[in-house]
């Protein structure tokens, strides 16, 4: 049986059968790359890789970019600092990964630098009886669905993207509470950018927490990022994956943003993640 790729979400998502992400041929992975641009979301099913295949696949994607500081200063896989941990579990009272049990808000990956990364994979190896599912919006949709008017408001406008806090909401180490998002620290970036693939033009948000448009009243920063992120996060723009262990999620950074259900604290979730280094982020022209 060959390669099949199966929408299986109206608005983003494929899911792809009949292959085996550890011997992938040129043809085959050709076949990959352009079904992950075509759907930004791609499910892998059954995939039993180690470690050290799942980052040999990472670098058929790119070169690999390190998991931004977790709270805990130190890699969570010494023997593969490339690979982030995500989980709730702890052994003697220190966590094994990163993001606990709780809900993690909508977010695009590490946009408070300057080059975000431009893809991830996330690697099921433990799952709770239920909750964690992940959610992904489809921002070339999010822009495209926008009444005109607010297309011209934000037409050329940057904003600030947070370094302070992860998706969970903790605070990275080293930074420290933020009164006023004028003052944040973080990157600035164009509040619709170019894929620098495709050439499509798609809203980049980053995080709503400590987010402001430059050269906009507080007040009517906050009004308009509060109307992008209650449009971009619509639920006809989504897709939800209900996670089996060994399932695969390669997205795309660029054009997507996700969050996760929480889950039961006492069942454990350990999933292993990499991304791929990106670039400078390109304003759209139109």
């Amino acid at each position: 049986m060959g390669m099949e790729v199966i929408a299986i979400g109206e608005a983003l998502g494929a899911e792809v059968r009949g292959v085996d992400l550890a011997h992938l041929d040129a043809e085959s992975f050709a076949t990959v790359k352009a079904a992950w641009l075509e759907h930004l979301v791609l499910r892998f099913r059954g995939q039993r890789l180690s470690d050290p295949e799942l980052l040999a696949l990472s670098r058929r994607f790119g070169e690999l970019d390190p998991p931004g500081p977790n709270p805990y200063g130190a890699p969570f896989l010494p023997q593969h600092p490339e690979i982030n941990v995500i989980s709730n579990v702890k052994v003697e009272g220190r966590p094994i990964g990163n993001l606990g049990d709780g809900e993690a808000s909508w977010h695009c990956d590490m946009t408070y630098v300057e080059e975000p990364p431009r893809a991830a994979l996330l690697h099921a190896l433990e799952l709770p009886p239920s909750g964690g599912d992940t959610f992904w919006s489809n921002m070339y949709l999010a822009y495209e669905t926008l009444p005109e008017a607010l297309k011209r408001r934000i037409a050329g406008r940057r904003a600030i993207h947070d370094a302070t806090y992860n998706s969970a909401g903790m605070m990275r180490r080293g930074m420290r509470e933020v009164a006023d998002p004028r003052e944040a620290p973080g990157a600035h970036h164009p509040l619709v950018v170019a894929h620098p693939e495709t050439r499509r033009p798609a809203l980049f948000l980053g995080r709503r927490r400590n987010s402001y448009v430059l050269g906009l009243e507080l007040a009517e920063s906050e009004a308009l990022l509060d109307e992008l992120w209650a449009h971009a996060t619509r639920p006809e723009l989504t897709f939800r994956q209900e996670w089996q262990v060994n399932d695969l999620i390669l997205w795309d950074n660029r054009c997507t943003l996700h969050r996760r259900d929480a889950f039961d604290p006492a069942a454990r979730r350990v999933m292993h993640r990499t991304q791929i280094k990106g670039a400078a982020v390109l304003a759209y022209p139109g």
